[in-house]
């Protein structure tokens, strides 16, 4: 098993986070895991992206150049990253706030992760949205391992939020296709 997948957003997306998330969700099931931030110059609203690689075999590099997959909150990182993903890849995008790339080699998914989330309890959990369709899509770990990661990848003040990242995570893996 190899997957590289990046996630992409604007500062305060929740791209890192998720990142994270499941980095620690792979480390706990025993994966060889990289992961790998990039922020623009700005400190907030500048685009930020992360790469994660997850695999069986040990990771040579934390960088890639063609993904397995893009997770794009925002129509800038779709316009950047989508054409960098590899043949028959997968692409999900935030339908909300972008529209889907013309890329028909690939698996495009797109799903309303903003009012999703609105209506799991927070805006803020859109993040979890995506993270939980790649996860019923792809399945690189278990959606166990992201929800016990949770408390491990929040910060304590943020641990009330729990119920509704849970239950935005549910409603992203049933976007996922059956």
């Amino acid at each position: 098993m190899h997957q590289e997948v990046i996630m992409a957003g604007a500062g305060g997306d929740g791209v890192m986070s998720i990142g994270q998330l499941l980095a620690y969700a792979a480390v706990q099931e025993g994966k060889n895991v990289v992961w790998f931030p990039s922020y623009g110059p700005e400190s907030r609203g500048g685009q930020a992206d992360c790469t994660v690689i997850i695999s069986s075999d040990e990771i040579g590099s934390p960088i890639t150049a063609e993904p397995d997959t893009l997770i794009a909150l925002n129509q800038v990182q779709v316009d950047k990253l989508a054409r960098n993903v590899k043949r028959e890849g997968l692409i999900i995008v935030n339908s909300s706030l972008a529209v889907p790339p013309d890329r028909p080699d690939c698996t495009v998914i797109a799903i309303p992760a903003s009012e999703m989330a609105d209506k799991a309890g927070s805006a803020r959990a859109t993040n979890m949205v995506m993270l939980g369709c790649y996860i019923a899509a792809v399945r690189p770990v278990r959606m166990e391992s992201i929800v016990n990661a949770l408390p491990e990848v929040l910060p304590s003040h943020r641990h009330s939020l729990i119920p509704i990242n849970e239950v935005a995570l549910k409603a992203g893996a049933e976007m996922a296709p059956k």
